[in-house]
Protein backbone atom coordinates (compact mmCIF):
# COMPACT_ATOMS: atom_id res chain seq x y z
CA UNK A 1 0.00 0.00 0.00
CA UNK A 2 1.63 3.38 -1.16
CA UNK A 3 2.21 5.42 1.82
CA UNK A 4 0.66 8.88 2.28
CA UNK A 5 3.09 12.02 3.19
CA UNK A 6 2.38 14.13 6.09
CA UNK A 7 3.47 17.75 4.18
CA UNK A 8 3.85 20.82 6.90
CA UNK A 9 4.83 24.57 5.18
CA UNK A 10 7.80 25.11 7.90
CA UNK A 11 7.74 29.07 8.67
CA UNK A 12 8.30 31.73 11.16
CA UNK A 13 6.69 35.62 12.15
CA UNK A 14 10.17 36.81 10.69
CA UNK A 15 12.43 37.52 7.27
CA UNK A 16 13.87 34.30 5.71
CA UNK A 17 13.47 32.10 9.20
CA UNK A 18 16.03 29.73 7.70
CA UNK A 19 17.64 30.76 4.53
CA UNK A 20 19.44 33.54 5.78
CA UNK A 21 19.94 36.65 2.72
CA UNK A 22 16.87 35.71 0.74
CA UNK A 23 15.16 39.14 2.15
CA UNK A 24 17.35 40.62 -0.91
CA UNK A 25 15.63 38.18 -3.54
CA UNK A 26 13.10 39.42 -5.55
CA UNK A 27 10.73 37.02 -5.49
CA UNK A 28 10.77 37.19 -1.62
CA UNK A 29 7.94 38.79 0.41
CA UNK A 30 8.87 38.20 3.00
CA UNK A 31 10.02 42.02 4.17
CA UNK A 32 7.67 43.77 4.91
CA UNK A 33 5.33 40.84 4.41
CA UNK A 34 6.00 39.64 7.86
CA UNK A 35 4.49 42.43 9.51
CA UNK A 36 1.23 42.14 7.21
CA UNK A 37 -1.80 39.93 8.03
CA UNK A 38 -2.27 39.80 4.01
CA UNK A 39 1.06 37.85 3.92
CA UNK A 40 0.30 34.88 6.40
CA UNK A 41 -2.87 34.72 4.95
CA UNK A 42 -1.75 34.21 1.61
CA UNK A 43 0.84 31.49 2.72
CA UNK A 44 -1.89 29.42 4.64
CA UNK A 45 -4.49 29.63 1.75
CA UNK A 46 -1.78 28.40 -0.59
CA UNK A 47 -0.90 25.91 1.79
CA UNK A 48 -4.36 24.59 1.95
CA UNK A 49 -4.35 24.57 -2.12
CA UNK A 50 -2.25 22.31 -1.52
CA UNK A 51 -4.20 20.01 0.79
CA UNK A 52 -1.24 20.62 3.51
CA UNK A 53 -1.65 19.22 6.86
CA UNK A 54 -0.53 22.19 8.56
CA UNK A 55 1.54 25.36 8.53
CA UNK A 56 4.24 25.13 11.27
CA UNK A 57 5.44 28.38 13.51
CA UNK A 58 9.15 28.45 14.56
CA UNK A 59 9.90 30.88 17.39
CA UNK A 60 12.38 32.00 20.08
CA UNK A 61 12.75 34.81 22.05
CA UNK A 62 16.41 36.06 21.84
CA UNK A 63 18.87 37.61 19.66
CA UNK A 64 21.71 35.47 18.37
CA UNK A 65 24.61 36.16 19.52
CA UNK A 66 27.47 33.66 20.01
CA UNK A 67 29.19 33.99 16.82
CA UNK A 68 31.53 37.14 17.14
CA UNK A 69 31.23 37.16 20.53
CA UNK A 70 27.98 39.36 20.09
CA UNK A 71 24.85 40.30 18.22
CA UNK A 72 25.93 42.10 15.51
CA UNK A 73 25.46 39.52 12.94
CA UNK A 74 22.38 37.96 14.09
CA UNK A 75 21.11 41.53 13.85
CA UNK A 76 22.67 42.33 10.61
CA UNK A 77 21.20 39.83 9.07
CA UNK A 78 17.92 39.68 10.25
CA UNK A 79 18.58 36.07 11.87
CA UNK A 80 15.30 35.20 13.21
CA UNK A 81 14.81 39.10 14.23
CA UNK A 82 12.90 40.96 14.41
CA UNK A 83 9.89 37.97 15.22
CA UNK A 84 6.32 38.44 15.95
CA UNK A 85 4.44 35.94 18.27
CA UNK A 86 2.38 33.60 16.11
CA UNK A 87 0.30 32.77 18.22
CA UNK A 88 -2.12 35.68 17.56
CA UNK A 89 -2.08 35.33 13.94
CA UNK A 90 -4.06 31.58 14.45
CA UNK A 91 -7.39 32.49 14.53
CA UNK A 92 -7.12 34.61 11.68
CA UNK A 93 -5.77 31.89 9.42
CA UNK A 94 -8.65 29.33 10.76
CA UNK A 95 -10.93 32.21 9.69
CA UNK A 96 -9.90 32.40 6.41
CA UNK A 97 -9.02 28.75 5.75
CA UNK A 98 -11.45 25.22 6.40
CA UNK A 99 -8.84 22.52 6.77
CA UNK A 100 -5.53 23.40 7.77
CA UNK A 101 -3.69 22.80 10.62
CA UNK A 102 -1.80 25.03 12.47
CA UNK A 103 0.98 24.27 14.91
CA UNK A 104 3.13 26.96 17.08
CA UNK A 105 5.95 27.00 19.33
CA UNK A 106 6.13 27.52 22.74
CA UNK A 107 8.66 27.24 25.27
CA UNK A 108 8.20 25.13 28.59
CA UNK A 109 10.66 27.39 30.08
CA UNK A 110 9.52 30.72 29.39
CA UNK A 111 5.21 30.26 29.82
CA UNK A 112 3.62 28.97 33.19
CA UNK A 113 2.15 26.00 32.08
CA UNK A 114 -1.26 27.08 33.76
CA UNK A 115 -1.17 29.83 30.89
CA UNK A 116 -0.11 27.05 28.42
CA UNK A 117 -2.95 25.23 29.03
CA UNK A 118 -5.41 28.19 28.84
CA UNK A 119 -3.67 29.71 25.65
CA UNK A 120 -3.91 26.23 24.04
CA UNK A 121 -7.52 25.45 24.65
CA UNK A 122 -8.50 29.17 23.44
CA UNK A 123 -6.70 28.74 19.95
CA UNK A 124 -8.06 25.10 19.34
CA UNK A 125 -11.55 26.37 19.97
CA UNK A 126 -11.14 29.67 17.96
CA UNK A 127 -9.49 27.37 15.50
CA UNK A 128 -12.30 24.45 15.75
CA UNK A 129 -9.91 22.05 16.58
CA UNK A 130 -6.80 22.58 14.24
CA UNK A 131 -3.99 23.91 16.45
CA UNK A 132 -1.09 22.37 17.32
CA UNK A 133 2.17 22.53 20.18
CA UNK A 134 5.47 22.10 19.08
CA UNK A 135 6.97 21.63 22.64
CA UNK A 136 10.37 22.70 23.39
CA UNK A 137 12.41 23.65 26.35
CA UNK A 138 14.79 26.55 24.87
CA UNK A 139 18.35 26.88 24.62
CA UNK A 140 19.18 30.75 23.85
CA UNK A 141 20.67 32.55 27.23
CA UNK A 142 19.57 35.68 25.93
CA UNK A 143 15.73 35.02 26.30
CA UNK A 144 16.83 34.32 29.77
CA UNK A 145 18.71 37.61 30.25
CA UNK A 146 15.04 38.94 29.44
CA UNK A 147 13.68 37.84 32.46
CA UNK A 148 12.16 34.58 31.12
CA UNK A 149 13.36 32.40 33.81
CA UNK A 150 15.98 30.53 34.54
CA UNK A 151 17.86 28.57 31.47
CA UNK A 152 18.47 25.31 33.20
CA UNK A 153 21.03 22.92 31.60
CA UNK A 154 19.85 20.73 29.37
CA UNK A 155 18.54 17.62 30.38
CA UNK A 156 17.41 19.39 33.59
CA UNK A 157 15.25 21.70 31.25
CA UNK A 158 13.67 18.11 30.33
CA UNK A 159 12.88 16.73 33.41
CA UNK A 160 11.32 20.13 34.44
CA UNK A 161 9.30 19.62 31.44
CA UNK A 162 7.93 16.23 32.27
CA UNK A 163 5.82 17.68 35.71
CA UNK A 164 4.79 20.58 33.42
CA UNK A 165 3.46 18.30 30.99
CA UNK A 166 1.51 16.78 33.76
CA UNK A 167 -0.06 19.58 34.97
CA UNK A 168 -1.03 20.76 31.15
CA UNK A 169 -2.30 17.31 30.78
CA UNK A 170 -4.64 17.41 34.20
CA UNK A 171 -6.45 20.53 33.28
CA UNK A 172 -6.78 19.93 29.86
CA UNK A 173 -8.23 15.93 29.99
CA UNK A 174 -9.61 15.63 33.96
CA UNK A 175 -10.72 19.03 35.32
CA UNK A 176 -13.71 19.52 33.23
CA UNK A 177 -16.72 17.10 32.30
CA UNK A 178 -17.98 17.42 28.37
CA UNK A 179 -20.84 17.82 29.63
CA UNK A 180 -19.91 20.74 32.66
CA UNK A 181 -21.69 23.78 30.68
CA UNK A 182 -25.96 22.51 31.38
CA UNK A 183 -27.55 25.42 30.31
CA UNK A 184 -30.33 24.90 33.33
CA UNK A 185 -33.17 27.95 33.31
CA UNK A 186 -34.67 26.58 35.98
CA UNK A 187 -32.17 25.88 38.72
CA UNK A 188 -30.32 29.05 37.26
CA UNK A 189 -27.16 27.24 36.44
CA UNK A 190 -24.64 27.85 33.51
CA UNK A 191 -22.23 25.72 34.70
CA UNK A 192 -22.59 22.58 36.99
CA UNK A 193 -19.91 22.43 39.85
CA UNK A 194 -19.92 18.88 40.09
CA UNK A 195 -18.82 18.54 36.76
CA UNK A 196 -15.62 20.92 37.28
CA UNK A 197 -12.82 19.85 39.55
CA UNK A 198 -9.76 21.17 41.03
CA UNK A 199 -6.39 19.49 39.87
CA UNK A 200 -4.31 20.38 43.26
CA UNK A 201 -0.87 19.36 41.57
CA UNK A 202 2.10 20.08 44.01
CA UNK A 203 5.15 18.61 42.71
CA UNK A 204 9.10 20.14 42.68
CA UNK A 205 8.87 22.39 40.58
CA UNK A 206 4.61 23.77 40.61
CA UNK A 207 1.93 23.71 42.50
CA UNK A 208 -1.07 24.30 40.15
CA UNK A 209 -4.80 24.29 42.27
CA UNK A 210 -6.76 24.97 38.93
CA UNK A 211 -9.96 24.38 37.48
CA UNK A 212 -8.61 24.71 34.22
CA UNK A 213 -10.14 28.32 32.64
CA UNK A 214 -11.85 26.37 29.48
CA UNK A 215 -14.11 24.08 28.69
CA UNK A 216 -12.92 20.98 26.83
CA UNK A 217 -11.89 21.42 23.07
CA UNK A 218 -12.73 19.05 20.15
CA UNK A 219 -8.99 17.91 20.56
CA UNK A 220 -9.04 18.20 24.65
CA UNK A 221 -5.28 17.96 24.16
CA UNK A 222 -3.82 19.99 21.08
CA UNK A 223 -2.33 17.92 18.75
CA UNK A 224 1.26 17.85 20.43
CA UNK A 225 4.33 18.18 18.30
CA UNK A 226 8.23 18.19 19.91
CA UNK A 227 11.83 19.40 18.21
CA UNK A 228 14.63 17.35 19.46
CA UNK A 229 17.13 15.26 18.31
CA UNK A 230 19.37 14.80 21.79
CA UNK A 231 19.66 11.41 23.34
CA UNK A 232 17.05 13.27 25.99
CA UNK A 233 14.64 14.65 23.71
CA UNK A 234 14.17 11.41 21.84
CA UNK A 235 13.01 9.92 25.10
CA UNK A 236 10.68 13.00 25.36
CA UNK A 237 9.28 13.17 21.98
CA UNK A 238 8.77 9.35 22.41
CA UNK A 239 6.74 9.94 25.27
CA UNK A 240 4.88 12.70 24.41
CA UNK A 241 5.01 13.88 20.87
CA UNK A 242 2.41 12.60 18.20
CA UNK A 243 4.84 14.21 15.78
CA UNK A 244 8.61 15.12 15.91
CA UNK A 245 10.46 17.50 14.14
CA UNK A 246 13.84 15.92 12.66
CA UNK A 247 16.37 17.06 10.69
CA UNK A 248 18.60 14.07 9.21
CA UNK A 249 21.25 14.18 7.17
CA UNK A 250 20.39 11.26 4.89
CA UNK A 251 18.32 8.30 4.57
CA UNK A 252 20.86 5.94 6.69
CA UNK A 253 20.53 8.26 9.35
CA UNK A 254 16.90 8.38 8.98
CA UNK A 255 16.43 4.60 9.78
CA UNK A 256 18.53 4.71 12.80
CA UNK A 257 16.54 7.68 13.83
CA UNK A 258 13.09 5.40 13.31
CA UNK A 259 15.04 2.55 14.86
CA UNK A 260 15.13 4.55 17.70
CA UNK A 261 12.08 5.81 18.20
CA UNK A 262 10.03 3.28 17.75
CA UNK A 263 11.56 1.33 20.79
CA UNK A 264 10.97 4.15 22.74
CA UNK A 265 7.74 4.63 22.27
CA UNK A 266 7.03 1.39 23.26
CA UNK A 267 9.60 1.35 25.95
CA UNK A 268 6.68 3.96 27.24
CA UNK A 269 3.74 1.90 27.23
CA UNK A 270 2.50 3.42 23.00
CA UNK A 271 1.72 1.88 20.43
CA UNK A 272 4.36 1.23 17.46
CA UNK A 273 4.70 3.70 14.49
CA UNK A 274 2.50 6.50 17.01
CA UNK A 275 4.85 8.99 16.44
CA UNK A 276 5.13 10.63 13.41
CA UNK A 277 8.62 11.52 12.05
CA UNK A 278 8.71 14.83 9.58
CA UNK A 279 11.74 15.65 8.54
CA UNK A 280 13.09 19.25 7.81
CA UNK A 281 13.49 19.49 3.75
CA UNK A 282 14.39 22.38 1.47
CA UNK A 283 13.06 21.78 -1.95
CA UNK A 284 14.20 23.92 -5.07
CA UNK A 285 12.03 22.99 -8.25
CA UNK A 286 11.35 23.86 -12.04
CA UNK A 287 9.86 23.23 -14.67
CA UNK A 288 13.17 21.93 -16.41
CA UNK A 289 16.64 20.88 -15.42
CA UNK A 290 18.17 24.54 -16.73
CA UNK A 291 15.71 26.47 -14.96
CA UNK A 292 16.51 24.70 -11.79
CA UNK A 293 20.38 25.25 -12.35
CA UNK A 294 19.92 28.74 -12.99
CA UNK A 295 17.20 29.41 -9.82
CA UNK A 296 19.32 27.33 -7.81
CA UNK A 297 22.74 29.63 -8.80
CA UNK A 298 20.78 32.81 -8.32
CA UNK A 299 18.82 31.85 -4.76
CA UNK A 300 22.90 30.94 -4.04
CA UNK A 301 23.97 34.71 -4.75
CA UNK A 302 21.72 36.04 -2.23
CA UNK A 303 22.51 33.76 0.36
CA UNK A 304 24.24 35.45 3.72
CA UNK A 305 26.93 33.12 4.74
CA UNK A 306 27.74 35.62 8.37
CA UNK A 307 23.75 34.72 8.94
CA UNK A 308 23.61 31.29 8.40
CA UNK A 309 26.77 30.88 10.66
CA UNK A 310 25.52 32.86 13.38
CA UNK A 311 21.94 31.20 13.09
CA UNK A 312 23.90 28.09 13.51
CA UNK A 313 26.50 29.42 16.18
CA UNK A 314 22.99 29.65 18.58
CA UNK A 315 21.60 26.56 18.30
CA UNK A 316 25.01 25.16 18.68
CA UNK A 317 26.95 27.09 21.01
CA UNK A 318 29.89 26.95 18.50
CA UNK A 319 31.73 30.52 17.75
CA UNK A 320 32.79 30.38 14.03
CA UNK A 321 34.06 33.38 13.70
CA UNK A 322 37.47 32.72 13.43
CA UNK A 323 37.51 30.15 10.76
CA UNK A 324 39.35 29.84 7.35
CA UNK A 325 37.89 28.84 4.30
CA UNK A 326 40.24 26.13 3.99
CA UNK A 327 40.15 24.51 7.43
CA UNK A 328 39.15 20.69 7.75
CA UNK A 329 36.79 20.08 10.32
CA UNK A 330 38.23 17.44 11.50
CA UNK A 331 40.81 18.68 12.28
CA UNK A 332 40.15 20.25 15.68
CA UNK A 333 39.78 18.18 18.55
CA UNK A 334 37.65 20.45 21.19
CA UNK A 335 34.17 18.26 21.44
CA UNK A 336 32.16 20.86 19.38
CA UNK A 337 34.11 20.61 16.75
CA UNK A 338 34.34 16.80 16.69
CA UNK A 339 29.93 16.48 16.66
CA UNK A 340 30.54 19.61 14.11
CA UNK A 341 32.77 17.26 11.79
CA UNK A 342 30.74 14.55 12.56
CA UNK A 343 27.70 15.82 11.89
CA UNK A 344 28.86 17.04 8.34
CA UNK A 345 30.93 13.88 7.64
CA UNK A 346 27.62 11.97 8.42
CA UNK A 347 26.32 13.95 4.81
CA UNK A 348 29.14 12.31 2.66
CA UNK A 349 31.57 10.41 4.40
CA UNK A 350 33.67 10.13 1.59
CA UNK A 351 34.52 13.98 1.74
CA UNK A 352 37.16 15.97 3.98
CA UNK A 353 34.86 18.53 4.60
CA UNK A 354 36.29 22.06 4.76
CA UNK A 355 34.99 25.06 6.66
CA UNK A 356 34.21 26.65 2.90
CA UNK A 357 32.04 23.26 2.20
CA UNK A 358 29.92 23.66 5.13
CA UNK A 359 29.51 27.39 4.75
CA UNK A 360 27.87 26.05 1.18
CA UNK A 361 25.71 23.21 2.60
CA UNK A 362 24.32 26.14 4.65
CA UNK A 363 23.62 29.02 2.26
CA UNK A 364 20.18 27.66 1.86
CA UNK A 365 17.88 25.83 4.32
CA UNK A 366 20.67 26.14 6.78
CA UNK A 367 21.82 22.17 7.98
CA UNK A 368 18.20 20.66 5.91
CA UNK A 369 18.82 18.49 3.51
CA UNK A 370 18.22 20.30 -0.17
CA UNK A 371 16.86 18.55 -2.95
CA UNK A 372 17.03 20.23 -6.15
CA UNK A 373 15.32 19.32 -9.42
CA UNK A 374 12.47 18.90 -11.74
CA UNK A 375 9.02 17.43 -10.21
CA UNK A 376 9.81 14.34 -10.93
CA UNK A 377 13.07 14.37 -9.53
CA UNK A 378 12.03 15.67 -6.38
CA UNK A 379 8.96 13.29 -5.82
CA UNK A 380 11.49 10.68 -6.48
CA UNK A 381 13.39 12.02 -3.70
CA UNK A 382 10.32 12.07 -1.36
CA UNK A 383 9.78 8.67 -1.68
CA UNK A 384 13.21 7.65 -0.91
CA UNK A 385 12.90 9.48 2.37
CA UNK A 386 9.21 7.67 3.03
CA UNK A 387 10.08 4.14 2.06
CA UNK A 388 13.92 3.73 2.15
CA UNK A 389 14.16 6.35 5.52
CA UNK A 390 10.87 5.96 7.02
CA UNK A 391 10.11 8.85 7.76
CA UNK A 392 6.21 9.96 7.67
CA UNK A 393 6.27 12.98 6.01
CA UNK A 394 8.10 16.45 5.98
CA UNK A 395 8.44 20.00 7.08
CA UNK A 396 8.86 21.83 3.96
CA UNK A 397 11.49 24.55 4.85
CA UNK A 398 11.63 28.03 2.79
CA UNK A 399 14.18 29.19 0.27
CA UNK A 400 12.01 32.08 -0.34
CA UNK A 401 8.49 33.43 0.92
CA UNK A 402 6.01 32.75 -0.41
CA UNK A 403 7.90 31.61 -4.15
CA UNK A 404 9.50 28.01 -2.23
CA UNK A 405 5.96 27.31 -0.96
CA UNK A 406 3.69 28.35 -4.17
CA UNK A 407 6.54 26.26 -6.50
CA UNK A 408 5.97 23.89 -4.70
CA UNK A 409 2.12 23.44 -4.66
CA UNK A 410 2.37 23.75 -8.48
CA UNK A 411 5.05 21.47 -9.55
CA UNK A 412 5.50 19.25 -6.95
CA UNK A 413 1.81 18.51 -5.45
CA UNK A 414 0.44 17.86 -8.26
CA UNK A 415 3.13 14.58 -9.19
CA UNK A 416 2.79 13.76 -5.40
CA UNK A 417 -0.98 13.27 -5.71
CA UNK A 418 -0.69 11.16 -9.03
CA UNK A 419 1.51 8.92 -7.44
CA UNK A 420 -0.93 8.30 -4.53
CA UNK A 421 1.21 9.92 -1.90
CA UNK A 422 -0.91 13.32 -1.28
CA UNK A 423 -4.59 13.48 -0.60
CA UNK A 424 -6.08 15.46 -3.55
CA UNK A 425 -9.07 16.55 -0.68
CA UNK A 426 -9.43 17.22 2.65
CA UNK A 427 -11.35 14.70 4.76
CA UNK A 428 -15.24 16.02 4.70
CA UNK A 429 -16.36 17.14 8.46
CA UNK A 430 -14.00 19.63 8.83
CA UNK A 431 -11.46 17.88 10.80
CA UNK A 432 -9.40 18.58 13.80
CA UNK A 433 -5.48 18.61 12.88
CA UNK A 434 -5.10 15.31 15.32
CA UNK A 435 -7.60 13.47 12.38
CA UNK A 436 -5.30 15.12 9.72
CA UNK A 437 -2.48 13.63 11.03
CA UNK A 438 -3.80 10.05 12.24
CA UNK A 439 -7.12 9.82 12.01
CA UNK A 440 -9.57 9.00 14.79
CA UNK A 441 -12.03 10.68 16.75
CA UNK A 442 -10.12 13.62 17.36
CA UNK A 443 -8.89 12.56 21.36
CA UNK A 444 -5.31 11.48 21.64
CA UNK A 445 -4.64 7.42 21.86
CA UNK A 446 -5.61 5.90 24.84
CA UNK A 447 -2.16 5.04 25.35
CA UNK A 448 -0.74 8.74 25.65
CA UNK A 449 0.27 9.60 28.78
CA UNK A 450 -2.22 12.31 29.43
CA UNK A 451 -5.33 9.56 29.23
CA UNK A 452 -3.07 7.70 32.09
CA UNK A 453 -2.80 11.12 34.32
CA UNK A 454 -4.44 11.04 37.88
CA UNK A 455 -5.51 13.58 40.50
Amino acid sequence: MTKRMIINVFSQCCPTPQSEGQWKNPRDRSVPGFNDPEFWIDLAKTAERGCFDSLFFADVHGAYDVYGGNMDAGIRHGVQVPGNDPSVLLPLLAHETSNLGFIITYSTTYFQPFLTAKMFSSLDHFTNGRVGWNIVTSYLRTAAQNGLGELLEHDARYDKAEEYMEVCYKLWELSWDDDALVFDRVRDMLIDPARVRLVNHKGPHYEVSGPHMCTPTRQRTPFLVQAGQSSRGYEFSSKHAEAVFVVFQNLHKAREGERLVRELEQRYGRARDTVKLMQGIGVVVAETEAEVASKLERCKGYASVEGALALFGGWTGVDLSGFRPGDELGAFESNQMRHLAAFFGDIDPQRRWTFADMCDYMKLCSVCPLIVGTPDRVADALERWVDEGRVDGFNLIPVDQPGSLRDFVDLVVPELQRRGRMRTAYPSGRPTLRELYAGGDGRLAADHPARRVSL
